[in-house]
């Protein structure tokens, strides 16, 4: 479990291809402080640690999370956003993020209105359940708030520290970032199918 709190940005130095998915290795600050076996997010993913260095690490991505994710978009030089899974005394200043990404979306608006950057996303109508105006998100593993929305997109604002801190500061439109849904919105969209057979949200128009 995460926060959707970045602690650092990795390099991505090589990406070795086999049959079943992709060794990675990334350098970063963070790298030299992990182990073998831990669970760290890379831009929302949860993957483990499969080997680590002084300043360096590697992970293993599976086909299925290649196909899912933009994992699939990692070469080198890509600049990856991390954070180690949270321990139960901290606290949690994003919100509850599991590491496993939903989809992607893609960026179709970015502007700037001051010191604040504005992202626009366009999401699938199945998602729609999922979304709440002023509700949470992870982007790239990046806990934000849902700060405007449409029937057919979502909108998120960057303040000048998390453009700094992470790499949404990159994403311009016709990119794609991962993207995970509220895990208490995916708990309560579950529950309604199962006990009514679906479910027809009154979908928002702030901002829109």
């Amino acid at each position: 479990m995460f926060t959707g709190l970045i602690e650092d940005m990795g390099v991505v130095v090589v990406v070795q291809k086999h049959n079943r998915g992709c060794r990675v290795r990334l350098t970063s600050l963070l790298s030299g402080s992990l182990r073998v076996g831990q669970s760290v997010a890379h831009d929302g993913i949860c993957l483990t640690v499969v080997a680590c260095g002084p300043a360096w690490h590697e992970v293993e991505v599976i086909v299925p999370t290649l196909e899912k994710t933009i994992a699939g978009t990692w070469q080198a030089g890509s600049i990856v956003n991390l954070e180690r899974a949270m321990r139960l005394s901290d606290r949690i200043e994003g919100h509850l993020v599991q590491g496993h990404v939903d989809c992607t979306l893609e960026c179709v608006g970015r502007r700037e209105e001051g010191n604040t950057l504005w992202l626009r996303f366009a999401y699938p109508d199945r998602y729609a359940p999922l979304l709440i105006p002023e509700g949470s998100i992870a982007l790239n593993g990046v806990s934000l708030t849902v700060a405007g929305l449409t029937e057919r997109w979502l909108e998120v604002a960057l303040i000048p520290h998390t453009r700094r801190r992470t790499n949404l500061g990159c994403v311009f439109p016709g990119m794609r970032v991962n993207a995970e849904f509220d895990v208490v919105a995916r708990y309560l969209w579950r529950f309604f199918v199962l006990k009514y057979g679906g479910w027809q949200p009154v979908r928002g128009t702030q901002n829109g």
